[in-house]
């Protein structure tokens, strides 16, 4: 396992990468970079996106290790640079949503604590978030913080769209789940993508409004196809509901004592950003920052945007007022 396209990113060519065996034999790739500042600030666990790999993530872990600290990440199984789950390695699929958790918890306790300074800080998009609010009660004494950028706690609604019809959720979920019985759960989900996503053109794509960041994305999955994966089967589907479900009982809610800020997209069409403003309004730690205009994809948004998350991190994530603007790279 290796990083694609590091020549162009010298800065970046120290991060080592390593292949985790999971519990269950499964590699995954794990990616750490030491900080390269003479008094560390901590380290930022980065926690990707569904169908996303380390390579889309290197102008957020420049902004990172500038900003002081060092950064941890990994590629969730079945996705990006680690082993797919299935024959066709097109297919986004997982057995159980708990064993991302699973794999999470060892790369912590294995490549991040006995190595990485304290404290410790999360920062996910979209699925990292579900997976990580599942896992914020049992990390607890892991992270200090965490920030949430569009997390999935409920798909958008045109996510839950069968035969061009909407769905609420709780159907979507029993439609999976009726197919898993049917013996399809590793069959594409009904409406999902054939191809990857950001292959798609810059036109009709709904995750950035960024032309330049999304070829940049795009071009990395012309080049490397081996990272892509498309749309998500029956199965997926159906564990990814459950996760969702459990995280709006009152008793999961109340778990969860990590300070968390969760970053919104006022135009995002992936996942329902007013229940996840919701969700912050109801839980004790939780608060919610919108960025107007912003699509799904905010770390990887236009600079003007991008700027607004970077303010809402540093004024969360503490450590930071030592570093001025110029010390923060923000292309172009």
């Amino acid at each position: 396992m290796y990083l694609r396209n590091i020549d162009k990113y010298p800065d970046l060519a120290e991060g080592r990468v390593k292949a985790m065996r999971c519990w269950d034999e499964r590699e995954v790739r794990t990616v750490v970079w030491p900080s390269t500042h003479p008094h560390p600030k901590g380290t930022v666990c980065l926690l990707q996106g569904r169908a996303e790999f380390v390579e889309k993530y290197y102008e957020v872990v420049r902004n990172l290790r500038a900003r002081g600290f060092a950064v941890v990440t990994m590629d969730w199984r079945g996705q990006g640079g680690s082993e797919r789950l299935l024959d066709d390695p097109l297919k986004g699929d997982v057995r159980r949503f708990s064993d991302y958790g699973r794999d999470l918890h060892q790369f912590l306790h294995e490549s991040v604590l006995p190595d990485f300074p304290p404290p410790h800080f999360a920062l996910s998009h979209s699925m990292g978030g579900l997976i990580l609010l599942e896992q914020l009660p049992s990390l607890r004494a892991v992270f200090e913080r965490a920030v949430l950028c569009a997390p999935l706690i409920e798909l958008a609604t045109e996510r839950r769209k069968l035969l061009s019809m909407r769905l609420k959720q709780s159907t979507v979920r029993k439609i999976s789940s009726f197919l898993r019985l049917l013996g399809r759960g590793k069959h594409f989900m009904p409406g999902a993508e054939r191809a990857p996503i950001d292959r798609l053109g810059f036109d009709v794509n709904t995750l950035t409004s960024d032309g330049p960041t999304y070829d940049r994305n795009r071009q990395y999955l012309i080049d490397f196809p081996e990272l892509a994966i498309a749309g998500p089967t029956v199965r997926w589907i159906h564990e990814a509901c459950k996760a969702m479900d459990r995280l709006q009982s009152s008793e999961m809610q109340s778990s969860i004592y990590t300070p968390t800020l969760i970053i919104t997209a006022s135009q995002d069409r992936v996942v329902n950003t007013k229940t996840a403003e919701y969700f912050a309004s109801t839980a004790r730690a939780i608060h919610a920052v919108p960025i107007p205009g912003s699509r799904h994809e905010i770390m990887m948004e236009r600079k003007i945007l991008r700027e607004q998350f970077w303010a809402a991190f540093d004024a969360f994530i503490p450590g930071q007022n030592t570093l001025t603007n110029e010390n923060i790279y923000m292309p172009r």
